[in-house]
């Protein structure tokens, strides 16, 4: 989820040229003067907002197709895309009238609208978890339950609740059976043994271990070298990025109800496209500048994509299940401090899947494929530093 930073862009509106220059100045030979173009207009777009949770990078391949491909555009919206960063919360941001939609993990949504944030989950983009937590095949470290006694890194941020959540389900104590080190955005910690386990996402992280030369062969490090605990096998996923929209505005607004709509539409055709046409989303991100390198977020783009498709009930639809063991985990799992991501249910606004079904049914009518039945990842070849 991180790295390199870019200032926002945005679509710019569309405009209609003045009068003709010379309506007005004298007449054709037959009498007749040129017909006025003053009812001749175009309808302009509406300036929309969307919040990042980080840099720019094929993590919102989806959203940057969308804009290049012009799907906004096509639904009126003129969309402008503001990175996230460190210091950013962008369902925060968003609950503060800032910005129109943002992308969060569920959990940290979660929390923040048990802080009092108007938010709801409007499209459910990824489907599974992208978290591992990552260690070198010597260690044996396969399972929660291997953890026990290990010097084991996270991030903290709200992003360490599935990891907390695989070892409590594994009778480990987080507070005393484990020893948590707070790891920075890479694996550094891990590449120094410093730490025997190191959290990761399947398409950033993860990805910079492939790009580094493994000091005994001289070669770069191969998935052989290492073993990943994924939280999905471990029955502990929660659900990541997701489309957020205001509550209040959902609730009232009828401009706002009809833009969610069109917003989650193009935004669906544009992970369509980046499915479809990953080095093309790629070549997307990177000249937005990214500089990750063009083989990183092509491995970044295909991950992406694994967390996506298929989706048989459609992308974007929020699952019930999927849903209800997020909120079971972010109500029962306790940190090392002993605390949980919420304290209470969360209230029946906090999700809807009436906008994402009605942009699924616009798509389905334009004869696009909106479940990736067929999708089948590409092979990626990461070369050194993600170049």
């Amino acid at each position: 989820m991180r790295d390199t930073r870019r200032t926002a862009w945005s679509v710019a509106a569309l405009t209609v040229a003045g009068a003709l220059a010379l309506a007005g100045c004298g007449s054709s030979d037959d009498g007749d003067t040129p017909e006025s173009t003053s009812d001749m207009s175009v309808d302009p777009l509406t300036p929309i907002k969307l919040q990042l949770q980080w840099f720019t990078q094929a993590q919102f391949a989806g959203y940057y197709a969308a804009l290049d491909q012009g799907y906004y555009a096509d639904e009126g919206l003129d969309v402008e895309i503001v990175e996230g960063g460190v210091d950013i919360v962008p369902q925060s941001v968003l609950a503060d009238g800032s910005v129109d939609y943002a992308i969060a993990w569920v959990p940290k949504a979660l929390a923040s609208r048990e802080q009092g944030a108007e938010i709801t989950d409007v499209a459910q983009i990824f489907q599974k978890s992208g978290t591992l937590q990552v260690s070198f095949k010597d260690a044996g470290i396969t399972t929660a339950a291997d953890l026990k006694g290990k010097k084991v890194g996270n991030w903290g941020y709200g992003n360490e609740f599935e990891l907390f959540a695989g070892i409590t389900k594994a009778d480990l104590d987080p507070a005393t059976d484990v020893t948590l080190v707070q790891q920075q955005f890479d694996m550094n910690a891990l590449l120094g043994n410093e730490i025997d386990a190191a959290q990761a996402m399947t398409y950033n992280e993860y990805a910079q271990l492939l790009e580094s030369t493994n000091p005994a062969t001289g070669e770069l490090y191969t998935a052989d070298d290492f073993n990943a605990i994924d939280w999905n096998d471990e029955g502990t996923a929660m659900l990541q990025d997701a489309i957020w929209a205001n509550s209040e505005k959902l609730a009232s607004d009828e401009e706002y109800q009809a833009n969610t709509e069109k917003f989650i539409k193009a935004s669906l055709k544009g992970w369509i496209y980046a499915r479809d046409n990953p080095e093309k989303a790629r070549d997307i991100v990177v000249a937005q500048g990214s500089q990750l390198g063009n083989s990183h977020q092509l491995w970044q783009t295909n991950e992406i994509n694994k967390l996506i498709w298929p989706s048989p009930d459609g992308i974007g639809i929020i699952d019930e299940d999927a849903w209800k063991q997020t909120v079971d985990i972010a109500l029962n799992t306790k940190n090392d401090q002993g605390a949980t991501v919420i304290t209470a249910e969360p209230s029946d606004d906090s999700y809807t899947n009436e906008y994402v079904e009605k942009a699924l049914a616009a798509l389905k009518d334009e004869g696009v494929d909106v479940t990736g039945t067929d999708f089948t990842p590409t092979d990626v070849t990461l070369e050194a530093g993600g170049k």
